[in-house]
C-alpha cells in the first residue's frame, strides 16, 4: 500500500515497503495498523564499504611493548589490557590495532568509561556504517542496529578504552558475536568470566630514554628524570613536552620538579590536555574510591614509605581486619598499588603525587606514616626493624627535617642505629645526626632524649671507623653523668661503650671504666643478672687482653644460656667468643658445631636475610679457615658475600667478609 508522498516496491513473500506515510499494512493474512512510521530513504539501507576504521591519533610515539603485542595478537574474543593510569594501555592498543586494520571489515574506538559513553559509541558507529540514517533514527535505535549488525558479523575489531567496571560490558557481550574485543582499564580484577587480562607494567630505562627523545632531544641528566619519574609512559610524555618546549633539559626539570613538584605534576605543554597530566589522571581512580574512605588513608601513608616490600601488617593499627583488607583489596583492584609476595607495592610517581597534595589530608598522612612505623618497631621489638629501615630511610628522604616530630626524630635515630647494624655506617650516621639536630631543636640540649640522640651519633661514628668517637663518647659520658648522674642506665651504657672504643688507645682508662660498670651491675642486680655477666665479661676480656681463658668463657656462657631468655644477643656474643678460643686451641669440630648451633638458632629467631644471621655465617668461616680448612671457607665466603651484597650493598659487613679467608 503507497500514500500519496511516493511509490515503493517490495518483492517476495508478505514483503512490505513503503515510499512515504502508511497507516496500515496488509500482508494476506491478517493486517497491522502503524500509529507512527519513520520514513527510511532508500539510502539509509546503504553500508559503508569495507574497510571502516576509527582509532584516535596516539601512535607516533610508540616504544617497546613486543611482549604484549604478542599477547594480543595470540587473544581471541574479548581481552582486556589493564594497569595504572598512564601506563599506556591506550597508546599499545592503539598501535597494535593501526597495524592489523586490514584484517577487519570495521575497526572501531569507542571512549567507553561509562555505559552511556558506550551505547554513544555504538550509535557513532551505526552512523558510520549507514550514514543514511543520520538526523532520522534516535539514539537507542541507532545503537540497536550497531548492535544488531555486531551480531550478524565477526569480521571486526572493537576497541573499549578506559572500561571503569567488568559489569559495563555484560550487555554488550551478551548481544554481539565472534568479533574481537580489546579492552582498556584500570581495573585489575573481575574479568576472569568474561575475558583474558595482559597486564600492563612500565617501560624498560632504554625504552623510556627512547620514548623521551622522540619529544625532545636531550641527554643532559635523562637517566635520573627517567628514573625518577618511574618509567612512566604519560610522566615521561608530558616532562619530555615541557623540556622541548621551555627549551631546558632533563636535569633542570628534575630540580623543578623537586622544588616545585605539585605545580610540575599539574604542568603541560601549551595546548596539552590537562586532564592527561600526572596530577589529575589518578584523581579519576581516586574520586572512584571515595565509598571506602580507608583506602585513601592507605594510599597517602604508603605514599611517605619505600614503594615496594610494604609488609601490610604496618597498616594494622588503621583499622579492624576487614576495613584493612578491603581498603587494600581496591586499591589493588583499580591498579593503585600491586600486590607480591604478601606485601603492597606502588609507583613511586603516584606516591610523589599523592605527596606533593597541599593540605592537612597530607601532613597527617605523613604523620601517621611516622606513627605506624615507630608501632610496628614496638610491635616485636629489634626483629622488626629490618622491615622497616628501608621505610624509615624512605620517610627521611621525603620530610623537611624542619616538619621532624619527636616521634619522627626516635624513628630516625632507630633506624639509623639499625643500619649500623648491617654495616653500613654511611647511611647510619646521616640518619643519626638527623635525629639529634631534630632532639635538639624540640628539647634542647640536656634533655634524655637529646643526650641518647647524642650517644647514637657517636656509636654509629664508632662503627664507621672515626676519630673523633673516643672524644664525642667522653663527652657524651660527661654530659650524662651531670644531668642523669653517675649510675642512670644511660650513663651505664655509654661508658661501657667509651671503654670498648678505648681498648686500643687506652687500655688502663678502658679497664677501668668496665670496672665501675661490673661493680655497680653486680652491687644492684645481683651476679646472675645479664647485665652483670655483660659487665663481667667485658671486664675479664679487657683485663686478659682479649684473651679471657677457655674457662672463663665456658662459665660465662654456661651463665648466659640461664638466661637466654632474656637477654639472646649476650648468649651469642659469649658462644661467638668461646667458638674463637676453640679453634685457636685446635678444637675445631667442637668450635664448628658451636658456630653451626648459633647459626640455626639466629635463622629461627631473626630470619636467614637479617644481618646478625650473616654475621653468625662469617663465624662459621672464620672458624673453617682458622682449622685449615681454607677451600672450604672460601666456598661458603663466597656463598655469603654474595648475600651480603644483596641485601646490604657495599657495607662494612661486606667489606669484612670479603677479606675472610685469604
Amino acid at each position: 500500500m503507497t500514500g500519496g508522498a511516493g511509490r515503493a516496491e517490495a518483492s517476495g513473500e508478505r514483503a512490505v515497503a513503503a515510499g512515504g506515510a502508511i497507516g496500515s499494512v496488509q500482508t494476506g493474512d491478517h493486517s497491522t495498523h502503524v500509529a507512527r512510521a519513520t520514513l527510511l530513504p532508500a539510502e539509509a539501507l546503504d553500508l559503508a564499504p569495507a574497510g571502516l576504521v576509527h582509532l584516535p591519533e596516539r601512535t607516533r610515539l610508540f616504544v617497546g611493548r613486543a611482549r604484549e603485542l604478542a599477547l594480543l595478537d595470540e587473544g581471541t574474543g574479548v581481552q582486556v589490557v589493564c594497569g595504572l593510569g598512564g601506563i599506556g594501555k591506550s597508546t599499545l592498543v592503539a598501535r597494535w590495532a593501526v597495524d592489523r586494520a586490514a584484517g577487519h571489515s570495521v575497526v572501531w574506538w569507542i571512549t567507553a568509561e561509562t555505559p552511556a559513553d558506550l551505547d554513544a559509541g555504538l550509535a557513532d558507529l551505526a552512523r558510520a556504517m549507514q550514514p543514511g540514517v543520520v538526523g532520522v533514527l534516535p539514539e537507542a535505535a541507532l545503537r540497536e542496529r550497531a548492535l544488531q549488525w555486531l551480531a550478524t558479523h565477526d569480521d571486526w575489531l572493537l576497541v573499549l578504552d578506559n572500561v571503569s567496571a567488568p559489569a559495563d560490558l555484560r550487555p554488550l557481550l551478551a548481544r554481539v558475536g565472534d568479533g574481537r574485543i580489546v579492552v582498556t582499564s584500570r581495573r585489575a580484577s573481575g574479568w576472569q568470566d568474561i575475558a583474558r587480562t595482559v597486564p600492563l607494567d612500565v617501560l624498560g630505562p632504554a625504552e623510556a630514554a627512547e620514548l623521551f627523545t622522540g619529544v625532545c632531544a636531550a641527554d643532559d641528566g635523562l637517566d635520573p628524570l627517567c628514573a625518577e619519574l618511574g618509567y612512566l609512559p604519560l610522566a615521561l610524555k608530558q616532562a619530555a613536552a615541557y623540556c622541548a618546549e621551555a627549551g631546558i633539559t632533563p636535569r633542570a626539570y628534575l630540580d623543578l620538579l623537586a622544588a616545585y613538584p605539585a605545580e610540575m605534576f599539574a604542568r603541560t605543554a601549551e595546548d596539552g590536555e590537562a586532564a592527561r597530566t600526572v596530577a589529575r589522571v589518578w584523581q579519576v581512580t581516586l574520586d572512584r574510591l571515595g565509598d571506602t574512605p580507608l583506602a585513601e588513608l592507605v594510599l597517602r601513608v604508603i605514599a611517605w614509605w619505600a614503594p615496594e616490600g610494604i609488609q601490610r601488617w604496618l597498616l594494622d593499627p588503621v583499622g579492624t581486619p576487614l576495613e584493612v583488607t578491603e581498603a587494600v583489596r581496591r586499591l589493588a583492584a583499580h591498579s593503585m598499588i600491586t600486590l607480591r609476595d604478601g606485601t603492597l607495592n606502588v609507583h613511586r610517581l603516584v606516591q610523589a603525587v599523592v605527596r606533593a597534595e597541599p593540605g592537612e589530608a597530607t601532613r597527617l598522612a605523613r604523620e601517621a606514616a611516622v606513627d605506624l612505623l615507630c608501632a610496628g618497631i614496638r610491635r616485636d621489638g629489634s626483629d622488626m626493624i629490618p622491615h622497616i629501615r628501608a621505610h624509615g630511610e624512605a620517610l627521611a628522604g621525603y620530610m623537611d627535617p624542619a616538619d621532624d616530630s619527636a616521634a619522627a626524630a626516635v624513628l630516625f635515630q632507630t633506624v639509623g642505629l639499625a643500619f649500623c647494624m648491617a654495616a653500613t655506617s654511611g647511611r647510619a650516621l646521616a640518619l643519626c645526626e638527623r635525629a639529634l639536630r631534630s632532639q635538639r631543636r624540640i628539647h634542647g640540649p640536656d634533655h634524655p632524649d637529646t643526650l641518647i640522640a647524642a650517644q647514637a651519633v657517636a656509636v654509629v661514628t664508632g662503627w664507621g671507623g672515626g676519630r673523633a668517637a673516643v672524644a664525642m663518647l667522653s663527652d657524651n659520658l660527661a654530659d650524662q653523668i651531670r644531668v642523669l648522674g653517675p649510675d642512670d642506665r644511660l650513663t651505664l651504657h655509654t661508658r661501657d661503650t667509651l671503654a670498648d672504643a678505648l681498648q686500643e688507645s687506652d687500655a688502663e682508662r678502658a679497664e677501668a671504666l668496665f670496672r665501675e660498670n661490673a661493680e655497680y651491675f653486680h652491687r644492684t642486680l645481683g651476679p646472675g643478672h645479664p647485665q652483670s655477666i655483660r659487665a663481667r665479661y667485658r671486664l675479664l676480656d679487657a683485663a686478659a687482653g682479649g684473651d679471657p681463658g677457655v674457662g672463663v668463657l665456658e662459665g660465662l656462657v654456661a651463665d648466659a644460656a640461664r638466661v637466654a631468655s632474656d637477654d639472646a644477643a649476650l648468649y651469642d656474643i659469649l658462644r661467638q667468643a668461646l667458638s674463637l678460643k676453640l679453634v685457636a686451641l685446635g678444637e675445631t669440630e667442637r668450635a664448628l658445631a658451636l658456630s653451626a648451633e648459633i647459626i640455626e638458632e639466629s635463622r629461627h629467631r631473626h630470619g636467614a636475610e637479617d644481618p646478625r644471621t650473616l654475621v653468625s655465617r662469617a663465624l662459621e668461616v672464620t672458624v673453617l679457615a682458622q682449622g685449615g680448612q681454607r677451600e672450604r671457607a672460601r666456598a661458603l665466603r663466597d656463598v655469603l658475600l654474595d648475600d651480603c651484597l644483596r641485601l646490604t650493598g657495599e657495607s662494612r659487613l661486606t667489606a669484612m667478609v670479603r677479606n675472610l679467608a685469604r
